[in-house]
Protein backbone atom coordinates (compact mmCIF):
# COMPACT_ATOMS: atom_id res chain seq x y z
CA UNK A 1 0.00 0.00 0.00
CA UNK A 2 2.74 2.37 0.81
CA UNK A 3 4.59 1.60 -2.36
CA UNK A 4 1.60 1.99 -4.48
CA UNK A 5 0.36 5.64 -3.33
CA UNK A 6 4.20 7.30 -3.77
CA UNK A 7 4.55 5.37 -7.77
CA UNK A 8 0.07 6.90 -7.46
CA UNK A 9 2.14 10.50 -6.76
CA UNK A 10 4.72 9.91 -9.04
CA UNK A 11 2.30 8.64 -12.10
CA UNK A 12 -0.87 11.15 -11.49
CA UNK A 13 0.54 14.27 -9.20
CA UNK A 14 3.85 14.99 -10.05
CA UNK A 15 4.37 17.44 -12.94
CA UNK A 16 6.49 20.21 -14.31
CA UNK A 17 5.13 22.88 -12.53
CA UNK A 18 4.71 21.34 -8.99
CA UNK A 19 7.57 20.04 -8.97
CA UNK A 20 10.00 22.87 -8.87
CA UNK A 21 7.79 23.84 -5.49
CA UNK A 22 7.65 21.03 -4.47
CA UNK A 23 11.73 20.64 -4.00
CA UNK A 24 11.85 24.25 -2.76
CA UNK A 25 9.34 23.24 0.00
CA UNK A 26 10.84 20.01 1.11
CA UNK A 27 14.37 21.74 1.66
CA UNK A 28 12.77 24.56 3.89
CA UNK A 29 12.39 21.70 6.14
CA UNK A 30 15.80 20.75 6.10
CA UNK A 31 17.32 20.38 9.99
CA UNK A 32 14.78 21.84 11.38
CA UNK A 33 16.60 25.77 10.15
CA UNK A 34 13.07 27.13 9.85
CA UNK A 35 11.46 26.22 12.50
CA UNK A 36 14.87 26.83 14.99
CA UNK A 37 15.13 30.56 13.26
CA UNK A 38 11.34 31.21 14.30
CA UNK A 39 11.73 29.76 17.42
CA UNK A 40 14.76 32.10 18.43
CA UNK A 41 12.90 34.52 17.11
CA UNK A 42 10.15 33.99 19.23
CA UNK A 43 12.96 33.65 22.63
CA UNK A 44 13.89 37.28 21.63
CA UNK A 45 10.92 39.39 21.92
CA UNK A 46 10.10 39.73 25.28
CA UNK A 47 6.32 39.54 25.00
CA UNK A 48 6.53 36.23 22.66
CA UNK A 49 8.88 34.43 25.26
CA UNK A 50 6.68 32.02 26.48
CA UNK A 51 5.37 30.68 23.52
CA UNK A 52 9.23 30.62 22.46
CA UNK A 53 9.36 27.97 25.40
CA UNK A 54 6.59 26.00 24.18
CA UNK A 55 8.10 25.99 20.88
CA UNK A 56 11.83 25.33 21.97
CA UNK A 57 10.41 22.34 24.05
CA UNK A 58 8.43 21.02 21.05
CA UNK A 59 11.43 21.00 19.09
CA UNK A 60 13.49 19.23 21.56
CA UNK A 61 11.00 16.36 22.52
CA UNK A 62 10.24 15.40 18.52
CA UNK A 63 13.99 15.61 17.81
CA UNK A 64 14.59 13.01 20.52
CA UNK A 65 11.56 10.57 19.96
CA UNK A 66 12.44 10.83 16.05
CA UNK A 67 16.14 11.14 15.76
CA UNK A 68 17.83 9.69 18.91
CA UNK A 69 15.46 6.92 19.41
CA UNK A 70 13.22 5.39 16.67
CA UNK A 71 15.07 6.24 13.77
CA UNK A 72 17.98 3.71 14.71
CA UNK A 73 15.56 1.64 16.64
CA UNK A 74 13.30 0.77 13.58
CA UNK A 75 16.11 1.64 10.66
CA UNK A 76 13.64 1.56 7.95
CA UNK A 77 15.19 1.89 4.18
CA UNK A 78 14.43 4.79 2.39
CA UNK A 79 11.51 3.92 -0.40
CA UNK A 80 13.63 4.91 -3.60
CA UNK A 81 16.08 2.35 -2.64
CA UNK A 82 13.61 -0.29 -2.60
CA UNK A 83 10.77 0.72 -5.21
CA UNK A 84 11.83 -0.22 -8.29
CA UNK A 85 10.23 2.27 -10.38
CA UNK A 86 10.14 4.92 -7.88
CA UNK A 87 12.46 8.19 -9.44
CA UNK A 88 13.88 10.46 -6.61
CA UNK A 89 13.89 13.98 -7.37
CA UNK A 90 16.45 15.31 -4.59
CA UNK A 91 19.69 14.26 -3.10
CA UNK A 92 19.56 10.85 -1.27
CA UNK A 93 19.02 11.19 2.09
CA UNK A 94 21.74 9.99 4.71
CA UNK A 95 19.60 8.77 7.86
CA UNK A 96 16.82 6.23 8.01
CA UNK A 97 12.89 6.87 6.94
CA UNK A 98 11.04 5.93 9.45
CA UNK A 99 9.72 8.51 11.02
CA UNK A 100 9.98 11.53 8.96
CA UNK A 101 12.03 13.95 10.98
CA UNK A 102 10.39 16.72 8.42
CA UNK A 103 7.04 15.81 9.16
CA UNK A 104 8.12 15.68 12.78
CA UNK A 105 9.72 18.90 13.57
CA UNK A 106 6.94 20.80 11.48
CA UNK A 107 4.19 19.47 13.15
CA UNK A 108 5.77 20.02 16.79
CA UNK A 109 6.04 23.74 15.65
CA UNK A 110 2.52 23.74 14.31
CA UNK A 111 1.47 21.59 17.16
CA UNK A 112 3.02 24.18 20.04
CA UNK A 113 1.44 27.00 17.79
CA UNK A 114 -2.39 25.45 17.52
CA UNK A 115 -2.18 24.56 21.71
CA UNK A 116 -0.77 27.57 23.16
CA UNK A 117 -3.24 29.47 20.35
CA UNK A 118 -5.95 26.76 21.63
CA UNK A 119 -5.39 27.01 25.84
CA UNK A 120 -3.69 30.35 25.73
CA UNK A 121 0.11 31.06 26.61
CA UNK A 122 0.88 34.48 27.72
CA UNK A 123 1.92 36.45 24.60
CA UNK A 124 0.12 34.58 22.07
CA UNK A 125 -3.55 35.61 23.03
CA UNK A 126 -6.99 33.97 21.20
CA UNK A 127 -7.88 36.62 18.52
CA UNK A 128 -8.25 36.71 14.77
CA UNK A 129 -4.53 37.70 13.62
CA UNK A 130 -3.18 34.61 15.18
CA UNK A 131 -6.23 32.29 14.83
CA UNK A 132 -4.57 33.13 10.69
CA UNK A 133 -1.04 32.50 12.03
CA UNK A 134 -1.61 28.84 13.20
CA UNK A 135 -4.07 27.99 10.21
CA UNK A 136 -1.01 29.01 8.32
CA UNK A 137 1.75 27.15 10.10
CA UNK A 138 -1.17 24.12 9.97
CA UNK A 139 -1.03 24.44 6.02
CA UNK A 140 2.54 25.36 5.29
CA UNK A 141 3.31 21.85 7.90
CA UNK A 142 0.71 20.01 5.70
CA UNK A 143 2.24 20.78 2.39
CA UNK A 144 5.40 19.82 3.41
CA UNK A 145 5.00 16.67 4.92
CA UNK A 146 3.21 16.25 1.52
CA UNK A 147 6.29 17.59 -0.28
CA UNK A 148 8.45 14.11 1.18
CA UNK A 149 6.07 11.60 -0.73
CA UNK A 150 5.87 13.75 -3.39
CA UNK A 151 9.98 13.55 -3.77
CA UNK A 152 10.05 10.20 -3.11
CA UNK A 153 12.36 10.26 0.29
CA UNK A 154 9.21 8.86 2.48
CA UNK A 155 6.56 6.51 2.85
CA UNK A 156 3.55 7.56 3.86
CA UNK A 157 3.54 5.82 6.75
CA UNK A 158 6.86 7.62 8.21
CA UNK A 159 5.10 11.31 7.19
CA UNK A 160 2.24 9.93 8.83
CA UNK A 161 4.41 8.74 12.10
CA UNK A 162 6.16 11.94 12.14
CA UNK A 163 2.80 13.85 11.93
CA UNK A 164 1.74 12.37 15.06
CA UNK A 165 4.97 12.18 16.79
CA UNK A 166 5.35 16.37 16.04
CA UNK A 167 1.96 17.11 16.89
CA UNK A 168 1.68 15.01 20.44
CA UNK A 169 5.52 17.04 21.04
CA UNK A 170 3.54 20.18 20.87
CA UNK A 171 1.10 19.02 23.29
CA UNK A 172 3.46 17.51 25.94
CA UNK A 173 5.57 20.72 25.27
CA UNK A 174 2.04 23.24 26.04
CA UNK A 175 1.56 21.26 28.94
CA UNK A 176 5.38 21.25 30.36
CA UNK A 177 5.67 25.00 29.41
CA UNK A 178 2.40 25.75 31.62
CA UNK A 179 3.42 24.36 34.71
CA UNK A 180 7.17 25.26 34.47
CA UNK A 181 6.57 28.97 33.31
CA UNK A 182 3.61 29.33 35.91
CA UNK A 183 6.03 28.03 38.49
CA UNK A 184 8.74 30.76 37.58
CA UNK A 185 6.33 33.50 36.92
CA UNK A 186 5.04 32.57 40.69
CA UNK A 187 9.05 32.82 41.85
CA UNK A 188 10.08 35.80 40.30
CA UNK A 189 6.66 37.80 40.88
CA UNK A 190 7.60 36.75 45.42
CA UNK A 191 8.96 39.91 46.87
CA UNK A 192 12.26 39.48 49.19
CA UNK A 193 11.36 39.67 52.72
CA UNK A 194 11.89 42.81 54.59
CA UNK A 195 14.34 42.40 57.39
Amino acid sequence: MDSDILIYIQEYIRNDVLTPFMIMLTHTGDYGALALAVMFILLIIKKTRRLGHVVAFSLLIESVITNVILKNLVARTRPYEIIEDLILLIEEQKDFSFPSGHAGITFAFAGAMLFSFMYGVKGFEKCKRNSIIVLVVLLYAELLAFSRLYVGVHYPTDVFAGMLIGIASGFAAYFIEKKVGNAWERRGSRKPAEV
